[in-house]
């Protein structure tokens, strides 16, 4: 996060521009590292049986017919419910999708091709047979699957895919990438990290997961607590109507004019019925996870009459422009930055990843001057994903602390995992896989909530479009503080000081492996 008056990115040339070279030679291969160790392998779509015969489909109610009772609260507030744990964020997903009447927008960084994401886009072709609309929007930088499966999708005659910002991934080879990076730094770099699930536009889901199954805690070695709102009416219709803005934009390319060139005549063959029997092998989709699903609009109904869903007419989606670098800056980081200045009392922070700078850092001793209490939880070296970000957290630690913030690090093993991993899993493995933080939230005065996709550090507030649901609500404040707080708490989280943290937790390759990034300049990590 960075002040008002440094939304443009500081160039990097010269000296940097060779450091950044090495960069993303170092990038692609720790991806391709961690895409090993971390995922587990790509499913094969190829099913030995056909397990769909004589299954049942979803058969959820209308989604029209869930909402009659709130008709009128639609049109002037929003409904708002907290969805802290994967499988209700996972379930959620899918129900709507079989609920869906219209149309389904879906806009994510990552759509993976792991067993989450083609169940995921299982689901998304049901809806499309039955009529559904469906439009997918995916950020280029991490698509994942092949050129012919992208285009056998999009060639459901109601599936339309664009990717956002090509050029750096889908169709070119490993010498185009690196010659992108190296001549076009800003474009390559500017990356669509929004993440929203829109119904009908009515109904919306955004918060910090990707489609993945380490965002929704079904991954077997290492899963993300991570956070999303459900949000009905008002917010939906505005996230909606952001969506149609990136859709729209030049920056947003249908995914065949990408490819069409060297594929042009070429057979595509659909996959739609390999990928169904995929999903419905008991192996791939659990069965009690599909029977959940089905019930779901039971479930969603107790919620309506047991008043966990909150409706309130403060609640509002907050976006950049999709061109956001070409502009006139950061519309998530402004807010932001807006909150915590007029903070009065608290300031609770979730981020997986903590790069300051120095705006930043007087951002917050600025609050802590005041009285502000200000709590911030990140990830510790043992617990995250990305050791190019801990690093630039790592070199600027003792200063962030010396502003007066009190910083928690997420535990590899916390006790709030056990009850975060869905209960499938830990009886399958018969213990729980690793976890890190990926939650991005903002608590103010124990009043103002924010859930979105904004990670406290230069990528976010410089080069990713980012997107926030702002809640002014302390109902809803006083349920996103009940996580927040045990998260705080010593069996969850290691409290830092200027003179103790816990980096000596993990082996001495992985120090090292932090200590290298230190060439990497901090405004693009």
């Amino acid at each position: 996060m960075v002040g008002k008056r440094q939304f443009k990115p500081t160039k990097c040339y010269g000296v940097l521009y060779i450091r950044f070279i090495l960069f993303v030679c170092l990038l692609l291969v720790t991806l391709a590292t961690t895409w090993f160790f971390l995922r587990d392998d790509s499913p094969s779509l190829k099913p030995t049986t056909h397990y769909c015969d004589g299954l049942e489909k979803n058969h959820s109610e209308k989604l029209s017919d869930v909402l009659r009772p709130f008709r009128d609260k639609l049109a002037k507030s929003t409904g708002v419910f907290p969805l802290e744990t994967g499988t209700s964020a996972i379930l959620t997903r899918a129900w709507l999708s079989d609920a869906a009447e219209k149309s389904i927008d879906v806009q994510y960084f990552i759509f993976s091709k792991d067993n989450v994401g083609l169940i995921a886009f299982d689901y998304l072709v049901h809806a499309a047979d039955r009529g559904i609309q469906v439009r997918v929007l995916v950020d280029d930088f991490m698509v994942e699957f092949e050129e012919r499966e992208i285009l056998a999708m999009a060639s459901h005659p109601n599936i339309s895919i664009k990717i956002y910002n090509p050029g750096v991934n889908l169709g070119k080879n490993f010498f185009e990438k690196i010659k992108k990076f190296a001549t076009d730094f800003d474009g390559a770099n500017q990356r669509m990290h929004n993440k929203l699930f829109i119904v009908d536009g009515q109904v919306l889901i955004t918060g910090g997961r990707n489609i993945e199954g380490m965002y929704f805690d079904f991954n077997h070695r290492y899963n993300f607590r991570d956070r999303d709102v459900l949000l009905l009416g008002q917010a939906a219709e505005q996230g909606q109507r952001i969506f149609n803005q990136y859709w729209n934009h030049q920056l947003s390319v249908d995914v065949t004019k990408i490819l069409e060139d060297e594929k042009e005549g070429r057979e595509i063959s659909h996959q739609f019925e390999r990928l169904h029997e995929y999903a419905c092998n008991p192996q791939n989709y659990w069965p009690q996870i599909r029977e959940q699903v089905r019930n779901l609009s039971r479930v969603f109904h107790s919620i309506q009459k047991s008043g966990d869903l909150v409706w309130t007419e403060s609640a509002n989606m907050v976006c950049d422009s999709p061109n956001k670098m070409g502009e006139s800056g950061s519309n998530t980081a402004a807010k932001l930055i807006d909150l915590i200045a007029n903070a009065k009392q608290s300031v609770d922070i979730q981020t997986p990843y903590l790069v300051t700078s120095e705006s930043t850092r007087m951002l917050f001793k600025a609050a802590v001057d005041k009285g502000v209490n200000v709590r911030i939880l990140t990830n510790s070296l043992a617990s995250t994903d990305n050791v190019e970000a801990f690093s630039g957290y790592q070199r600027d630690r003792d200063e962030l602390l010396a502003t007066g913030v009190h910083v928690f690090e997420f535990r590899p093993d916390a006790k709030v995992r056990l009850e975060l991993a869905s209960s499938e899993l830990q009886e399958e493995l018969g213990h729980t896989a690793i976890f890190g933080t990926h939650a991005k939230t903002l608590v103010v005065d124990e009043k103002v909530t924010v859930i979105g996709s904004f990670n406290l550090d230069p990528r976010s507030a410089y080069l990713n479009t980012e997107c926030l649901a702002i809640i002014d609500d302390r109902t809803i404040a006083e349920k996103v503080l009940q996580g927040i707080e045990e998260e705080f708490k010593p069996e969850n989280a290691w409290k830092i000081t200027p003179n103790w943290n816990p980096d000596d937790k993990v082996d001495l390759s992985k120090r090292l492996k932090t200590y290298t990034r230190y060439i990497i300049p901090k405004d693009v990590l």
